[in-house]
């Protein structure tokens, strides 16, 4: 009896510690698969190539190191862009602790090629093209020496940043070296297909797909994670456009001068205001621009409002324009730039406010926004009408004329004034000239009335 007591102690002892080593085994099971699953972040690397693109990676590339993420992949299609956005961009891929590979799913030309030679890995689809990293002002023109020579050296480290050989990074941005062999003869720059990265090992692999990309990279298993451009940095990419910026900044300066032709704030006033507050904004939200610009800006609004509705002698309208410049320039990642692009606003503005002034001022809306319109006679505006018949009427002053005064002509009581000197009153006086309310007389002298 006593065994069989034992027995079943024993058995519900084994029961009660296989019951805890299942959750444990399940849970250092889990722990492990966990361990062994790859977490990797795909970052769109889409159109041109700009500041608001800066601040959207960096957020990207903080948000999968905060998650841990254990490879950055980025998936590109871009034309190129700003020789700066493109070089910050590389510091932040240089600095990242996470592995950074590139997908060229179409095309990484200009800056999207220098972008690409600074991650650790290239693997390109099967149509996708990389190179043609010229430099070219905002002009379309090739750069200055300068900066030519400062691209050069940048293609050529980012090229030896990752065992690439430099010769056809600087290929890409140089027109003189040759290399008929790729299709780059002397004159042309270079383009690589995907074959041709393959052959002189700028991309690793050509892959169709993610699949297919994740199976080179032999990850094991992965989490996929996507990150997704909000709509605030959408407006951020772009107003920070390097061709949006002067346009944004024309119609800010043009609807702002108009508001200072047109009664009150309307539609001009509006645009203006709006078009500046989307520049501002969006500079903002890409991180160039504090509240420091945003408080100068809203004290240049203010003094211009001021001037609009209560006329200074345009003090307050320089005082303002001078405060929005000056929030203009504390908001821009270059103030050489920044000051290229408030020139180019400023003769837009100048040209199309000429143009606009001269060809529609009388037209259709522009009726309502610049006054052009007088009064006259001719259009059937009459001040005070016109006394001419009272010309040559002899009358006598009812008050003395110094030189104003009151006279009675035929029984009618008017306002009259002197041509200068004194008349007293009682006097005989006559109408020498009249305009509107204003009546000249004379004083007639006895001899001349004898000689009459």
């Amino acid at each position: 009896m006593k065994s069989k007591r034992l027995r079943l102690i024993g058995s519900i002892a084994f029961l009660f510690l296989a019951c805890l080593l299942i959750p444990i085994q399940s849970f250092v099971y889990s722990d492990q698969e966990s361990e062994n699953e790859s977490l990797v972040y795909y970052i769109p690397v889409e159109q041109t190539v700009e500041r608001g693109l800066e601040a959207f990676m960096s957020r990207s590339i903080t948000t999968a190191k905060e998650n841990g993420a254990t490879h950055i992949i980025l998936e590109m299609d871009t034309p190129g862009g700003a020789v700066d956005a493109a070089g910050n961009i590389a510091l932040l891929i240089q600095e990242s602790d996470i592995p950074i590979i590139t997908f060229v799913k179409n095309k990484a030309i200009s800056a999207g090629a220098y972008i690409a030679l600074n991650t650790e890995q290239i693997i390109m689809a099967p149509g996708a093209t990389m190179g043609s990293a010229a430099v070219i002002d905002g002009a379309g023109n090739a750069a200055e020496d300068k900066t030519q020579s400062y691209w050069l050296s940048e293609m050529r480290s980012a090229a030896e940043l990752n065992g690439r050989d430099p010769q056809y990074a600087l290929a890409m941005a140089d027109q003189r070296i040759d290399l008929p062999e790729l299709g780059a003869p002397e004159g042309e720059l270079l383009t690589l297909t995907a074959q041709q990265a393959m052959q002189v090992e700028y991309a690793e692999a050509i892959a169709s797909n993610r699949t297919e990309l994740i199976d080179y990279l032999q990850l094991g298993s992965v989490e996929e994670r996507d990150m997704q451009v909000s709509f605030s940095e959408q407006i951020a990419r772009f107003v920070t456009h390097p061709v949006v910026i002067p346009i944004l900044l024309s119609i800010g300066s043009l609807g702002l001068v108009l508001e200072l032709y047109s009664p009150g704030f309307g539609v001009p006033g509006i645009m203006g205001i709006s078009a500046l507050m989307l520049f501002f904004f969006g500079h903002m939200f890409a991180g160039f621009a504090g509240w420091e610009s945003m408080i100068l800006f809203v004290i240049g609004f203010l003094l211009i409002v001021v001037e609009i509705f209560i006329p200074g002698f345009g003090i307050f309208g320089l005082l303002g324009i001078a405060s929005v410049i000056g929030g203009m320039l504390l908001a821009s990642f270059s103030t050489a730039s920044m000051l290229i692009y408030i020139a180019i606003a400023l003769v837009i503005t100048a040209v199309a406010t000429v143009f606009i002034f001269k060809y529609f001022g009388n037209w259709g809306p522009m009726k309502k926004i610049i006054h052009t319109d007088s009064t006259s006679t001719d259009k059937g505006y009459i001040s005070n009408k016109t006394r001419e018949e009272l010309i040559g009427q002899s009358g006598t002053t009812l008050t003395p004329l110094r030189p104003s005064g009151s006279a009675v002509f035929n029984q009618e009581r008017l306002d009259v004034v002197s041509e200068g000197g004194y008349i007293g009153q009682g006097s005989k006086i006559e109408v020498v000239y009249t305009a509107g309310s204003r009546i000249v007389v004379r004083e007639v002298k006895e001899n001349n009335l004898k000689e009459e």
